[in-house]
């Protein structure tokens, strides 16, 4: 049985771009899909009716985006759950057996803001995290665009990002900034030495697009060098336009919410286009 595309489903107009988005993707693999609600009830055990209520609500929530995905995707295997707990427990054991979780933005989570909910998810999670936003099905978007630096985890990301491009028929660019303060010169310092820095990041970039050609021979990559704007700055500049944003991230230790860095917050902070964020496992086509 193949391993379904999960998403996390809740009460917002950007779940159900969430909800819409992984249809479209689960039709294009041929993939099921399980939406699941996430129903956060710690705080109320002492109110076994009102847990009731909402219980009752989080079902007939369920049954509304079931009713909507049948509608958008007829042909694809559809299944929904309800599962107590926190987002970020509940989506995290529903990771062990999928293709990918996807979850939305852009409107609060009811207990946090939605960068906290999306980055907790896209943290724990063990497998690649999709964050949707409202404007994922704009039909004029085109290319898709991830971000490099050298890393286990960003050459992970390239190499999904790649097989997607390839699968989607769209150019990949592969982009990496260098413009944070520790690369900057200070004064009075020969210029050859911010050359010989800005060769070597160009070094990085060209390594990490290596074999991609012989891996997908029909496929266009742009590399793209920015010297002059920090990491974050600079995908969330580059994304506006993008079909697909995709990032690296380590996902291991206690504080994994802190490990996934501050360019994997400020993006999803500012969402620029759906954005998938990888796991450093390897990669099969479709996934």
């Amino acid at each position: 049985m193949k391993n379904p595309i999960v998403v996390g489903v809740n009460d917002t107009e950007a779940s159900q771009a969430a909800v819409a988005w992984a249809m479209h993707r689960a039709a294009a693999l041929k993939l099921p899909v399980l939406l699941v609600h996430a129903l956060d009830d710690r705080w109320s055990y002492e109110s076994y009716s009102f847990i009731d209520v909402i219980r009752k609500s989080g079902a007939e929530l369920l049954e509304k985006a079931k009713a909507r995905a049948i509608e958008a995707e007829p042909s694809i295997e559809l299944s929904t759950k309800q599962v107590s707990g926190s987002t970020g427990y509940v989506l995290r054991k529903q990771s062990r057996k999928a293709s990918m979780v996807v979850v939305g933005s852009g409107e609060s989570w009811f207990g946090g803001a939605v960068t906290d909910r999306a980055l907790q998810v896209a943290a724990v999670a063990l497998c690649p995290v999709a964050v949707v936003g409202t404007e994922a099905h704009d039909g004029g978007r085109r290319g898709i665009l991830v971000g490099a630096d050298g890393s286990e985890e960003a050459t992970q990301a390239v190499a999904f990002a790649a097989a997607e491009a390839d699968r989607e028929r769209q150019d990949l660019t592969i982009l990496h900034a260098f413009g944070s303060p520790r690369f900057q010169v200070p004064k009075g310092v020969p210029s050859e030495l911010a050359e010989r820095a800005a060769e070597e990041e160009r070094v990085i970039l060209s390594e990490t697009a290596a074999g991609l050609a012989e891996s997908y021979p029909d496929l266009t990559v742009h590399e793209v060098l920015v010297a002059d704007k920090d990491p974050a700055q600079a995908l969330v500049g580059a994304a506006g336009n993008a079909r697909l944003l995709v990032l690296g991230s380590r996902g291991k230790g206690a504080f994994k919410r802190l490990l996934m860095g501050s360019t994997a917050h400020a993006v999803l902070s500012q969402l620029p286009c759906p954005t998938i964020i990888t796991r450093v496992r390897p990669v099969k086509r479709g996934q």
